[in-house]
């Protein structure tokens, strides 16, 4: 979001910092803390350097909270989302968490790309977010194994590091044309994760036990 740069007009305060950090957001993901400038960010979002400064200070302060908003964005998209009990079954549910990971990536390309940005310049953003949401899926995901006679103990969290790691690289894989139908690697990705940890269960247990 971004507005054309013209004769200067008060903007509203909540307006500003949220055109600021968009284009912050946009910036940082594409260049770093590093290359990225204020005037950069200016230009995107059709203020002035000096707005920049009067809102959000220098360029740290800015790329910090453009990083902490976007954790609390992949919170509330992603995280929220598996917390609704309103779906019992495993499957059903798990899908429905694939599917929320790929949409929010297409809905907000930047977000990711800016967390591994923010692990770049020594901020370990990305392992802060997996580490929320792992939290967040492992106890919903813990009755929904238990009625599909898995006991998953720690099991939960290594599956939700799984889960990330190929969900990130499948959103940001780069395909020969055509690509890949997001729905068919939403129904791989469930099967890979649930199908298999199923199917140890009936036929390793004992790889399940010793991660309880």
């Amino acid at each position: 979001m971004s507005r054309r740069v013209g004769r200067p007009r008060k903007l509203p305060v909540d307006e500003q910092r949220a055109l600021i950090l968009g284009a912050a957001r946009k910036v940082f993901a594409e260049s770093g803390l590093q290359a990225a400038t204020v005037e950069q960010i200016a230009s995107a979002a059709g203020l002035t350097r000096q707005a920049v400064y009067e809102t959000y200070g220098g360029k740290k302060e800015l790329f910090a909270e453009a990083v902490k908003a976007t954790e609390e964005l992949v919170h509330a998209k992603v995280g929220k989302p598996a917390l609704d009990a309103s779906e019992p079954k495993l499957r059903v549910w798990a899908r429905a968490n694939y599917a929320a990971m790929f949409a929010f990536v297409a809905e907000h390309p930047d977000a990711l790309p800016l967390l591994l940005q923010a692990e770049r310049a020594g901020d370990p953003a990305m392992n802060r977010v997996r580490a929320r949401l792992a939290t967040i899926y492992a106890e919903a995901s813990r009755a929904r194994w238990a009625a599909q006679g898995v006991e998953s103990g720690r099991t939960d969290k290594a599956l939700v590091a799984m889960y990330f790691a190929m969900t990130e690289a499948l959103v940001g894989m780069s395909w020969d044309d055509p690509a890949p139908d997001p729905e068919a690697l939403i129904d791989l990705l469930t099967e890979f994760t649930v199908g298999g940890v199923l199917r140890l269960q009936g036929h390793a247990p004992e790889i399940i036990a010793r991660l309880r």
